[in-house]
């Protein structure tokens, strides 16, 4: 039976790319394929099914081209353990095109797939064929989400409760008998009947987990807890049914359920906890505002705004979404985007961002981006990829979660036909692999990275510093070379012409006409300060033609039939123009920087900028030394300029002169055939290629004004200090992420000998099996205690 499927596919420029990409899969044995280049799309009839789709794609990916791929998050439910979300993620990804990872912590799914292969229902299927929940996680759900949540906990809540109260004549019966009180003994159909309550009532989530994992050919947790268990009730219900004489284990069957529901009830909160910080910020957009319709102030829910509305924010309101101050002046809170807690003023004209807080006056503002658009937006979004991504220490505790359940069931069956064997006693050997059974939790391995990682990043967006993926925040620790650019990263990214020298016989306004025009369309700091000062001295721009841009090195043009250019001391020696060492030489001791405006072969003008020295740079450097790292500093800029700036921050080795593509050259050096870690921090307006290079780079911003998608981690607090607080922020995560590992690998490594050998009973070793999960989340909630360096003071 034939399938046909459709689905974009990208890197296409021509006609004659969407003939050359159909022959190619025409040639796939049991291939029919159609490729449209104006849709950009592949239509393939596939004769054997849904099996060569992935040779589809790899024959795609080999001809040059690429499947284009969308991206969804889904909200799961029923993940118990590890091995629950390597079932879920084995499902998941083997579906054609399909690449996924699971958070159990945030019981989340991140999906990767090829839209027209398969869909989000087609995922939604796969994870309910596992025996889990699953549907479309949406941001816009967070309160629905957080009153699910409440609901389960309170109803895990009511269930324990029930079930300490059933046991509780068990644990008075095992206190008297430990103190040789004998008379507390509750009579045999009483135990029966309380345990087979809690077993069968109000252990009953764990069976029907227990039921579809089975069912789905893996085995899990509750698989464990419910074998365990189970064994000890039937068997002591068939001792009192038939009358045998045998010791009976209902307060056994009955107080483990007990504390696995309280592990769990314990674990559930302290999850909740761990991505407060997550929900702090889906919080910090009100849900409704006072828009402006027909002249009246009308309340209306955010998510009905949309660019061009008006809208008023009240003293104490938090801004709706982004905008443009129409009228009004008022101080904002912008710690939500910052992390600095000092209020910022805001006037007519001024950018305003989702869920800043209004401290003062009432404000009129024009909404400029809605919905998805806000600043506010992509940050949270950038933090949820960060807490569903996976750091590599991760696939330690993947491959042992793999086979961890399998190698239990395996021990506590040895333990079982080993212990009756040997000791001939065949009720003491029961309880020793109940005991083996009960004692043995993939949870706290499943948790150990997702909770610590979920911490460090909702710590690092309180912050302002925002992890792309959970692999920066691991290697921003292992970092021992820190390469840094120098406009608007050591410096404040805000140049000014201080001084100026023009030709003889030259007009100062003709010749910064001619600078402004030739800059105008520029983005880079120097460009900016050049325009202006020519807009400060009155200078209309003039007119030019056939301009071009040599990437670090200047512009140049056509006006009135002459070649004209602008840019660095460099090119104007390339282009053949003089260049009066003399005076740029003195210039540049002070540490100026060096633009020079030409007309034909001679130079018009020179024009020495400045920029201030970020105040905190040299504390941060000093921290960053401190700290074990090389800096090295590396910039465009000219050499003597460059070690003004060194000097005063304190770096000693400083690479200048380089241009966008050769910083890339520079990291390739520094890396030395990977023996380095090389880090790398930049304003992002020319070292992409450098930051793409990077083994982990940075993205220094000012406020709101970043590009957040340049960067590993993107520091939207426009301060050095918050790199220095990046390195500490990761130290600690990871080192939380080991501690918890090493709990997680030793409790089970030491537990499960000590339950093997009958040194644990099943109480002890269900209390102790309830506990390690609760300890690993609980030890992830001590990065709490983390504070960020507070900012300087701008004044």
């Amino acid at each position: 039976m034939s399938q046909i499927v459709s689905f974009p596919v990208m890197g296409m420029t021509c006609a004659s790319c969407a003939t050359r990409l159909e022959k190619v899969l025409n040639r796939q044995h049991g291939v029919q394929a159609s490729v449209n280049f104006a849709t950009s799309r592949a239509q393939v009839t596939l004769e054997e099914g849904a099996g060569q789709i992935p040779a589809v794609l790899e024959a795609i990916r080999k001809a040059g081209f690429v499947p284009q791929s969308t991206e969804a998050d889904l909200s799961l439910s029923g993940l118990t353990c590890a091995s629950c979300v390597s079932r879920v993620e084995k499902v998941l990804n083997a579906l054609p095109s399909v690449q996924a990872t699971v958070n159990l912590a945030s019981e989340r799914a991140h999906v990767s797939f090829v839209p027209g292969i398969v869909d989000v229902p087609t995922l939604i299927a796969a994870v309910e064929k596992a025996g889990y929940g699953a549907s479309l996680y949406s941001q816009q759900d967070s309160a629905e989400q957080d009153r699910r949540h409440g609901d389960q906990w309170r109803a895990e809540r009511n269930n324990f409760v029930l079930a300490a109260l059933l046991s509780l004549p068990f644990g008075v019966q095992m206190a008297g008998m430990m103190s040789g009180q004998h008379s507390l003994m509750l009579p045999l159909w009483g135990q029966a009947l309380l345990a087979g309550i809690v077993q069968l009532w109000c252990g009953r989530a764990m069976y029907g987990a227990a039921l579809h994992a089975l069912r789905s050919g893996a085995a899990n947790m509750d698989v464990l807890v419910v074998l365990g268990t189970g064994i000890a009730f039937v068997f002591s219900a068939v001792v009192v049914v038939l009358g045998l004489n045998q010791p009976v284990y209902f307060e056994s069957s009955a107080l483990v359920i007990t504390l696995v529901l309280l592990g769990r009830m314990l674990e559930s909160r302290a999850k909740a906890r761990a991505s407060a910080g997550m929900q702090g910020l889906l919080h910090l957009q009100p849900r409704t505002a006072h828009v402006e319709r027909n002249g009246q102030w009308v309340e209306q829910p955010v998510e009905q705004l949309v660019p061009g509305d008006v809208f008023m924010v009240r003293p104490g309101e938090s801004v709706a979404v982004d905008g443009e101050v129409l009228q009004g002046q008022s101080d904002l809170n912008e710690a939500m985007l910052t992390g600095e807690s000092a209020p910022v003023a805001k006037t007519v004209g001024a950018r305003v961002f989702a869920g800043t807080l209004n401290q003062t006056g009432a404000l009129q503002v024009r909404a400029t981006r809605v919905g998805a658009q806000t600043v506010l937006a992509g940050i949270v979004h950038m933090v949820e990829q960060a807490q569903g991504s996976k750091a590599s220490v991760q696939r330690l505790a993947d491959r042992v979660a793999a086979v961890f359940v399998p190698a239990v069931l395996v021990l506590a069956v040895l333990t079982l036909g080993v212990g009756w064997a040997v000791t001939g006693h065949f009720g003491s050997s029961l309880v020793n692999a109940v005991s083996v059974l009960v004692i043995a939790c993939p949870c706290s391995l499943g948790l150990a990275t997702p909770t610590a990682i979920m911490v460090g990043t909702g710590l690092g967006a309180q912050a302002g510093i925002l992890f792309r993926n959970a692999n920066a925040l691991e290697q921003a620790r292992r970092m021992d070379i820190l390469v840094t650019d120098k406009t608007g990263t050591l410096t404040l990214g805000q140049p000014s012409v201080v001084q100026t020298q023009f030709a003889s016989g030259v007009a100062e306004a003709e010749v910064l006409g001619l600078a402004r025009a030739l800059e105008q369309n520029s983005e880079h700091p120097l460009a900016k300060a050049v325009v202006a000062y020519a807009t400060l001295r009155g200078s209309a721009p003039v007119d030019i033609t056939a301009f071009r841009a040599i990437p670090g090195q200047g512009v140049a043009a056509s006006m009135d039939g002459q070649d004209v250019r602008l840019g660095s001391l460099a090119f104007m020696e390339e282009s053949g123009c003089p260049v009066d060492l003399s005076l740029t030489e003195a210039w540049q001791a002070q540490g100026q920087s060096i633009i020079a405006v030409a007309r034909g072969k001679k130079v018009l003008a020179y024009l020495g900028l400045a920029d201030q020295v970020r105040p905190e740079a040299h504390t941060a450097i000093a921290a960053l030394r401190a700290g074990g790292l090389r800096v090295v500093m590396l910039t465009g800029d000219n050499e003597r300029a460059a070690q003004v700036v060194a000097r005063q921050v304190g770096i000693d080795e400083v690479v200048a002169g380089v241009l966008p593509q050769g910083k890339a050259a520079q990291i390739t050096r520094l890396r030395d055939g990977g023996r380095h870690c090389v880090g790398m921090v930049g304003d992002g307006i020319n070292d992409a290629p450098a930051l793409a290079l990077a083994d982990v780079s940075f993205a220094i911003g000012a406020g709101a004004d970043i590009a957040l998608e340049t960067a590993d981690v993107v520091l939207v607090r426009s301060q050095l200090m918050a790199l220095v607080d990046t390195l500490s922020l990761s130290r600690a995560t990871v080192s939380k992420i080991w501690q918890n590992l090493f709990f997680a690998f030793v409790y089970n490594v030491l537990g499960l000998p000590l339950a093997a050998f009958g040194l644990l009973n099943p109480v002890l070793a269900g209390a102790a099996m309830a506990m390690s999960s609760v300890s690993v989340v609980s030890n992830s909630l001590l990065l709490n205690l983390w504070k960020p360096h507070r900012p300087a003071d701008p004044t």
